[in-house]
């Protein structure tokens, strides 16, 4: 059938956003015959009709209120153009309702309002009366108006490298494509595995799980990387944002890259920037280390059964709709030839790109995070003009995502400052330990609730902080072994955030791409956490009692 064949556009030079004509299979362009009647405008053209022996003219009158021409139609309102209501009062009623319920004991009423505004703009974020940016600023405003939080506070996360490294990454994207580096690449990966769409799936995740020991940055690997490349795939086989087009290939695919990179972020003590801090904690609770090396071994087992179960799962439940195409590779090969050799500005991109990921492998011996290797990338970018800082003022989802990203990390850190955090992990920790289950229905619990409450949070250190002491002490002293108790909660501290398009760093990278809708975004997010956890503690648990880990 014509929907199950991956037929990649490869006919166009660059990956702009051009459109080709279209075929006599999707769009026909027709003549219309001259209207039976004359018609007459308001700028005052008429046509009037051939008539037998008449030769047609066309006359140029002036409008005037004595013209004998077809009275305007009554002026219409304009249609309403602001929020969409019913959204907008689910999300004020459900701030409004949490703001009068009385704070629980021990929670201060500061913590409670400002939960009362962030479960609000969490609301507003799902339903969206507003675009992501909007409901995230109008929630911040709230916060100031009731004077939940100064406004230096509500505001403190645009100083976050981690909402601009994500912005930095779009404009990265946008030189990658503009030079025509993207479509090489893409024409590359489609001549190696371009016959099928999975085929082209599972080497992207294996690309990324490759790197992921070498960056520690998801947000890097993500947003400076795959990101360009995933966006240069999709256009290239014909799947497009906003033209109907997503599923051919672009839904599945970004929604896929996503969810692996969690995993391999869980894999490597060195893929993901939280994961030493889990590190760091656990020795000093238990007393224990964990290196890279009991990292890795733990991890490889379940790591790799979830790549590559995640990948196909998607793919039968969320399917793109070309899935073959045996002639893609010679094509792409044929467009390659056609290419010839790279231009300057593909050079000086790929130049620059070779740069900046190796300032993220060395950044540690260095001493250059990634968000300063970020930004001398597209310094280099800006000076010799493959990039114009006025296409990355054009980037609008690039802005719209560091606000609405800075704006959760905020409220999401001062919840945490306020002790709502602290106070709910003392509450969990009291009811699981008064239980008085065996040790692993005990920590099965603590797992879960450990897990699913990172809907709370915009970070994976800020929840780590927060919580993984007091769950790592409790589970510890309810007879978890010590050492697997910290294992697991670490690789669930990775796992996590892909329950929601915040969680972690890549999450806004590969939504803000606009290919998969948020209800589906959060909807699979939580099926695959679903998925990862049976793996990670069925086949995983089985992998741990082989090596000795309980």
């Amino acid at each position: 059938m014509a929907s199950s064949v991956l037929s990649c556009n490869l006919g166009f030079p660059s990956l702009s956003h051009r459109r080709s004509l279209p075929t006599k299979s999707s769009a026909s362009i027709s003549l219309r015959p001259l209207p039976t009647r004359s018609r007459a405008f308001s700028h005052g053209i008429s046509y009037p009709v051939r008539k037998s022996g008449v030769s047609p003219r066309i006359s140029i009158v002036r409008a005037s209120a004595a013209s004998t021409a077809a009275p305007l139609p009554a002026k219409q309102s304009s249609p309403w153009q602001g929020a969409a209501l019913k959204p907008l009062a689910a999300t004020i009623a459900t701030g409004v309702i949490l703001w009068l319920i009385p704070a629980p004991s021990g929670v201060s009423r500061n913590a409670w309002q400002l939960l009362a505004i962030f479960l609000a703009t969490i609301v507003g974020i799902i339903t969206q009366p507003l675009p992501l940016g909007a409901v995230a600023l109008l929630g911040l405003g709230a916060t100031v108006l009731t004077k939940t939080l100064t406004f230096a506070a509500a505001f403190s996360a645009f100083g976050d490298p981690i909402p601009w490294l994500i912005a930095l990454a779009f404009f990265f994207a946008r030189g990658f494509i503009k030079t025509g580096l993207g479509n090489r690449v893409a024409y590359q990966f489609v001549s190696l595995f371009g016959s099928s769409s999975l085929g082209l799936g599972y080497s992207l995740v294996f690309s990324e799980a490759l790197l992921a020991p070498a960056i520690p940055s998801v947000s890097a690997r993500a947003g400076g990387i795959f990101l360009p490349l995933v966006k240069s795939l999709c256009v290239a086989c014909g799947s497009n944002v906003g033209d109907g087009t997503e599923n051919r290939l672009g839904s599945w695919l970004m929604l896929t890259c996503f969810q692996t990179s969690v995993i391999t972020s869980s894999m490597f003590l060195t893929a993901m920037a939280a994961n030493p801090l889990s590190a760091n904690l656990t020795l000093n609770t238990i007393k224990q280390t964990i290196g890279w090396t009991d990292w890795a071994v733990a991890a490889i087992v379940p790591g790799l059964v979830s790549l590559i179960v995640v990948p196909l799962l998607l793919y039968l439940i969320y399917p793109p709709t070309v899935k073959s195409s045996p002639d893609a590779p010679k094509l792409a090969k044929e467009k390659l030839e056609k290419m010839g050799p790279m231009t300057k500005n593909e050079v000086i991109m790929a130049v620059t790109l070779l740069v900046t990921v190796g300032l993220w492998i060395f950044g540690g011996v260095l001493n250059v995070d990634a968000v300063t290797a970020a930004i001398i990338g597209l310094s280099i970018l800006l000076i010799t003009g493959v990039v114009t800082w006025k296409e990355c003022l054009g980037e609008a989802v690039a802005w719209d995502t560091l606000t609405w990203f800075a704006a959760l990390i905020a409220m999401a850190s001062y919840l945490n400052k306020y002790g709502l955090i602290s106070w709910f992990s003392q509450t969990v920790v009291n009811f699981v330990g008064g239980l008085g289950l065996s040790w692993q229905l005990s920590f099965g619990i603590l797992v879960l609730l450990y897990f699913y409450s990172h809907y709370f949070f915009a970070s994976g250190a800020a929840h780590i902080g927060a919580m993984f002491t007091a769950f790592l002490s409790v589970a510890s002293a309810l007879g978890t072994p010590p050492l697997f108790a910290a294992m697991v909660l670490s690789f669930f501290s990775n796992l996590m955030g892909g329950l929601t398009h915040y969680g972690i760093g890549s999450a806004p990278v590969f939504y803000g791409a606009n290919y998969v809708p948020l209800s589906k975004w959060w909807g699979y997010g939580f099926l695959i956490s679903v998925v990862n956890i049976i793996i990670w503690l069925g086949i995983g648990g089985i992998w741990w009692k082989t090596i000795g880990l309980w």
